[in-house]
This record gives C-alpha cells, structure tokens and sequence, in this order.
C-alpha cells in the first residue's frame, strides 16, 4: 500500500537546474503532490507558485528566503552526495515509493548523470522514479516487460545503464527487436519510434535507460 501523508502518495523532487521551464513545473505539480525541493529547486518553486513540504540542500545555489510552515533540512556543504539525492534519500525515509524528478536535466551534464543514478537507486530502495520535463521522460528498465499507452509516433532511445550490455525485445516499434543485444559501446539503440498505441520494451536481461522524446 503506498505511504500517503495528508493524503500525498507521489513525491515530486524539484532540482536545481539552471534554466528551469516554469510553466511545465506549474502544471506537472498537483496539490496531491509531496514536494521537495533541493536548494535551487526552491527559487524554480517559487515561479512556479508551488508549496514546497520540503526544501533540502547546503544552499549554495540558492541564498534567499526559505519559506515558512515548511519544513528545512540544511546540510554540511562538504558532502559526499548532491542535493538531490539527499531529497530522495528524506522522502524514502519517509515511506514515498513513486518519484518524479522535474528540473534535473538541462544544466551540468555532470549532475544530470548523478539524478540517471537516482533512478537505480530508488530501484535499489524498492521505489519508481522517472525524470520528467517538457522535452522528455526518462525511465530505467529492469528485467520484464514494460508497456507504454498511447505513444504512438512519439521517438524513444534505449541505452544500457550500469552494465555492458541489455537484451531486449520490442513490440509496437518501426525498428523492431527481438532479443537483440545493445552494448554500452555502440549506441544502436537511437531513435527508433513507436508505431503502436499499446508497445512494450521487454528487458531479458540487463539494465537500461529509455528516453521517450516528448517533442518528435
């Protein structure tokens, strides 16, 4: 049974990126939402015109007014993980096992590495999570099939994360698969499209990351 807090099953995360799109945040967010914005994710909020339940971070990208009747997590400023991740790791604990991540691409390729590594680890910690912004959703793919509604036309790109290579099969797509093997050295895995409003990725073995285009 999900965790709810006043009724909120879903945690939102909201990141730092540096250029955030505000109106996409505005309408993603709902009042069924646990929100929880790390350091700069505040400021993004904020424009958004989002109540944060959270704000979390060293505050070193973001140095103004923290909001009241929210709660305020700061940390040491010389820590191992990004802020990110320590708002994943205080909604966990609180029992959230469904993420959105918005705001966590776009900005430092280094940092949008760390929030791909969020995915596994909230798979790691019995969680879903997937990154979201007006552009694109991106997922991880453990073993078993993963189907997707009503994407017809729409672009997607598999990748193998965290390990060599992944086995896959497709169903519903122009360039099919079955039980083909991407390695992490060849990226054969570019823009195929789905062609069907009900496609599905099986995983054989592996572990991947897709990229569904929001925008193709």
């Amino acid at each position: 049974m999900a965790t709810q807090i006043n009724g909120k099953t879903r945690c939102v995360i909201i990141a730092g990126a540096p250029d955030p799109d505000i109106a996409f945040i505005r309408q993603t967010v709902t009042a069924q939402d646990f929100v929880v914005c790390a350091d700069r994710g505040y400021a993004a909020a904020l424009q958004a015109g989002v109540a944060p339940d959270c704000c979390i971070g060293d505050f070193d990208s973001y140095r103004g007014a923290l909001p009241d009747g929210c709660e305020i997590v700061r940390l040491n400023p010389e820590k191992d993980f990004s802020d990110t991740f320590h708002g994943v790791e205080a909604a966990l604990a609180r029992g959230f096992r469904s993420f959105v991540l918005l705001a966590a691409t776009g900005g430092r390729l280094d940092h949008t590495c760390a929030n791909l590594s969020v995915l596994a680890y909230l798979h790691e910690n019995g969680a879903e999570g997937i990154i979201l912004s007006k552009n694109e959703e991106i997922r991880l793919l453990t073993e078993g099939e993963h189907i997707f509604n009503g994407l017809a036309g729409k672009t997607f790109s598999v990748f193998p994360f965290g390990c060599p290579a992944v086995t896959l099969s497709y169903r519903g797509a122009k360039y099919p698969l079955a039980r083909g093997t991407l390695s992490y050295s060849k990226a054969m895995g570019l823009s195929n499209i789905f062609t069907q409003d009900a496609a599905a990725v099986t995983v054989h073995s592996g572990t991947a990351l897709l990229f569904i285009n929001q925008i193709v």
